[in-house]
């Protein structure tokens, strides 16, 4: 089994609604067990900055799936949950990314793993260090938790986890 983080997003709707209905798609797809959920944290926009606030999570993965094949999921689940793509880094139901892929670099052209922009963004660095301080950038072997302490603006705890299962019965 793979052992994979993704980044999931919302800030649109009832924003912890769609993260739940989004990790309960992720737990009926067949070869996927979701084995943590990190706390909910709500964001401030980044990039397109004219928008609601997000919640964030991260949840751990334990997959047989290939990083494709684990893409067109997420991007499916999305789909579903109504996601659409008018404005880049604009409003949306909800948005999943993979962030790392066990320690593997992967580079296609439709995704690249570790997520290119991971490193520089808090609302991904402080959910992620949560449920594993140990990770470190594949490719620079830099520790994530050092880089989410210098990220910490415009992240704040919405809510702390209780697991997987507790997350889902919010």
């Amino acid at each position: 089994m793979n052992r994979v983080y993704l980044s999931l997003g919302s800030n649109i709707g009832d924003r912890l609604l769609f993260l739940q209905q989004a990790v309960r798609s992720l737990q009926g797809v067949k070869g996927v067990k979701v084995s943590q959920v990190s706390s909910v944290y709500e964001t401030d926009p980044v990039g397109y900055v004219d928008q609601d606030a997000f919640l964030n999570i991260v949840v751990e993965l334990e997959t047989s799936m290939t990083p494709l094949e684990l893409l067109k999921k997420c991007n499916e689940i999305e789909a579903e949950l109504g996601r659409t793509r008018e404005i880049h880094w604009g409003p949306r139901t909800v948005d999943l990314d993979i962030l790392l892929y066990n320690e593997e670099v992967v580079e296609t052209e439709n995704l690249i793993i570790p997520h290119p922009r991971m490193s520089e963004r808090g609302f991904v660095l402080i959910p992620l260090v949560e449920i594993n301080s140990d990770l470190r950038e594949p490719r620079t072997n830099r520790s994530f938790i050092e880089l989410a302490h210098t990220l910490k603006e415009g992240v704040h705890l919405w809510r702390p986890s209780n697991g997987v299962d507790a997350f889902m019965r919010f």
